[in-house]
């Protein structure tokens, strides 16, 4: 997810087409092939940034991880940078708006962990397409292709929650915006969609807080250190201006990430680098 809208390759967000995804297929980091015994937490969008760091710390927990993204490209070495803390991990590829390989990812991911314990939904892009239309021109054909990355959460959570409810234990976490709490006009069509996940999050919060399974929103509004967005925005100031003091740190993020998980005080936690 963005710095403050949803799918976005800057401040001023993208939600872009996706690559085709090949066939799901792990790439395991650990020579185990029996279900674990241990939870499982799959992160869904993984990138360098806060997909890596929400994975490191679940890892910490003692968690398997599954990772998902739509290429394979650097997959060896984020297993590798799992193994060497001794984390068991396996990675898929898939495109989340293909719903029939994202479901496919999810069976695989069941079949070689036994359970999802956890979801992190996150995924972001830097197709410069995807950029976001301003509030004042956005029509009905930009609001549902940034649209199109709130479906595969609801997919997610329709494949995953009915063995969360089984088990009384479970934990959905998405990954939206700034734009969903605070207006910001030039996020137009993104904010659209922060909007609609962020308040998904909260609805499911309430529905499922007496049935042992938390939801929860990560509101975020900067540049996260490492990603993907960060890389891109930093590498061309003449295009998006200087980062300045507008970057957040994912491992902060994924620390609350893990304390929302855990005590379940609130259904959302805001971070923004904006003041």
């Amino acid at each position: 997810m963005s710095a403050s809208g949803s799918p976005s390759a800057a401040t001023s967000a993208s939600a872009a087409a996706p690559a085709p995804a090949s066939a799901p297929t792990p790439e395991a980091a650990s020579a185990a092939t029996s279900h674990s015994a241990r939870r499982t937490a799959v992160v869904i969008g993984v990138g360098p940034g806060l997909g890596m760091s929400v994975a490191h710390r679940f890892a910490r927990e003692g968690y398997a991880v599954a990772l998902v993204s739509r290429t394979a490209t650097r997959h060896a070495a984020y297993l590798a940078a799992l193994a060497g803390t001794g984390a068991e991990a396996a990675a898929y590829t898939a495109d989340v708006r293909d719903r029939d390989k994202l479901l496919a990812v999810l069976d695989a991911v069941t079949e070689r962990f036994g359970t999802i314990d956890t979801v992190y939904y996150g995924p972001a892009s830097t197709d410069p397409e995807g950029f976001p239309k301003p509030i004042t021109e956005a029509d009905s054909a930009s609001v549902r292709a940034a649209m199109s990355w709130m479906y595969p959460a609801v997919d997610v959570v329709a494949k995953v929650l009915p063995g969360m409810l089984e088990r009384g234990e479970g934990c959905l976490l998405f990954a939206t915006g700034l734009s969903a709490v605070t207006p910001m006009p030039a996020l137009g069509n993104l904010a659209v969609l922060s909007a609609a996940l962020h308040n998904y999050a909260l609805t499911l919060n309430a529905a499922l807080a007496d049935k042992g399974v938390y939801a929860g929103s990560l509101v975020i509004g900067g540049l996260i250190e490492r990603g993907d967005i960060h890389a891109m925005i930093a590498s061309g100031p003449q295009d998006f201006g200087d980062v300045g003091n507008s970057t957040l740190d994912p491992d902060e993020i994924a620390d609350v990430a893990w304390q929302l998980r855990t005590d379940r005080s609130s259904a959302a936690a805001t971070f923004s680098a904006f003041g």
